[in-house]
């Protein structure tokens, strides 16, 4: 890799994170790359860059390019295609759970919805009830979803941060609750 060596860490880690989520290693390394350069890059560039052969840039760059999380940009008087990432991280994380959304959560309640409807609910059985709960969670954890894409970034950066502090309250009113009962306890 003609890299640096942070730069190198952090292209190497970001390829092991892809391939857990269901990327190829090399397409997490070309988005590393794209995502850490100041200017978009051409395919040659990453060539250069990450030493993985044109047809393994190619196919890093269509697969990118379906998960909408790489820009074709044109560079004047220059023929090559060249590509960057957005600048907004909090766009990449959209587009990222949109894209996982689509591909596995989408396919999964369309499933589970016309099993319903073809077998309808059969409460006797315990795979019916397991997959109307799963059903369900999912419903609710989309419902969740819709209506967060509908904040804008502020508004996003306070619920996060609003949620880390009702974590303490309810925690905290948790401990309460179990040392009123334990007092209660001993007394009776």
């Amino acid at each position: 890799m003609n890299l640096s060596s942070p730069t190198r860490e952090f292209v190497l880690h970001f390829g092991e994170m892809g391939a857990r989520w269901g990327m190829n290693r090399t397409v997490g390394q070309i988005y590393a790359v794209l995502y850490l350069s100041e200017e978009p890059l051409c395919a040659d560039d990453l060539v250069d860059r990450l030493g993985i052969s044109r047809s393994n840039v190619s196919m890093g760059l269509k697969e990118l390019k379906s998960w909408k999380l790489v820009r074709l940009v044109h560079q004047p008087d220059d023929r090559r295609d060249f590509f960057s990432t957005p600048d907004d991280v909090w766009e990449i994380v959209q587009t990222l759970l949109e894209q996982r959304k689509q591909r596995e959560v989408d396919p999964t309640l369309t499933l589970l919805r016309e099993m319903q409807l073809e077998h309808g609910d059969d409460p006797e059985t315990y795979a019916s009830v397991r997959m109307e709960q799963t059903r369900e969670v999912i419903e609710a954890a989309v419902e969740g979803y819709e209506q967060l894409v509908t904040l804008d970034r502020a508004q996003i950066e306070r619920l996060l941060k609003v949620g880390g502090a009702t974590r303490k309250v309810l925690d905290f009113g948790h401990a309460m609750r179990r040392g009123s009962q334990r007092n209660a306890s001993k007394r009776g």
